[in-house]
């Protein structure tokens, strides 16, 4: 990958990412199109944290700390998968605490544009955005590309400057 010619400070693009095929392939494309625009990609795992109640009693599964670890572990896996020799300056990673709809939302208002996959888990798996990637689409403040795999299309054929296999 090229690494993006800037002149003055860009507004980045923006991929969500959770470690899901569906991200990974979101991450691939964000990295294709901000190698070719030259623009900043900044990688971003949202996270919550989630809670547990039977009857009165309230029982958190684990410690915010570890849920945030668990978090940059994630940002930093799929960044070794997209750059396993070396990363470049133009590409970052962050977390954010909250939900991941709301969070991406946030986010895009100082993007040049938001990239996130689809799971599409309703009713007609397949036909129907997943609530995230609506969401998004809804009420981002930039542009929003909402990347979906074809079934069965998950090694990347299909991606720009992909050969597939």
């Amino acid at each position: 990958m090229s690494q993006p010619q800037q002149s003055s400070p860009s507004r980045p693009i923006i991929v969500g990412v959770d470690g899901s095929e569906p991200s990974r392939l979101a991450l691939r494309y964000a990295v294709d199109m901000a190698s070719r625009l030259g623009l900043p990609l900044h990688a971003l795992v949202a996270w919550d944290y989630p809670t547990l109640s039977w009857g009165d009693a309230w029982y958190p599964p684990e410690s915010m700390e570890t849920l945030e670890e668990g978090a940059l572990e994630v940002a930093e896996q799929e960044a070794r998968r997209v750059f396993p020799a070396e990363r470049p300056d133009w590409f970052t990673t962050g977390t954010r605490q909250g939900d991941t709809a709301d969070q991406l939302i946030v986010a895009s208002r100082d993007a040049a544009m938001l990239v996130v996959g689809t799971r599409g888990h309703g009713g007609f798996t397949g036909l129907l955005l997943g609530s995230v990637s609506r969401a998004c689409a809804a009420h981002a403040h930039c542009p929003v590309l909402i990347v979906r795999s074809e079934r069965g299309s998950e090694d990347g054929a299909g991606l720009p400057g992909s050969t597939g296999s």
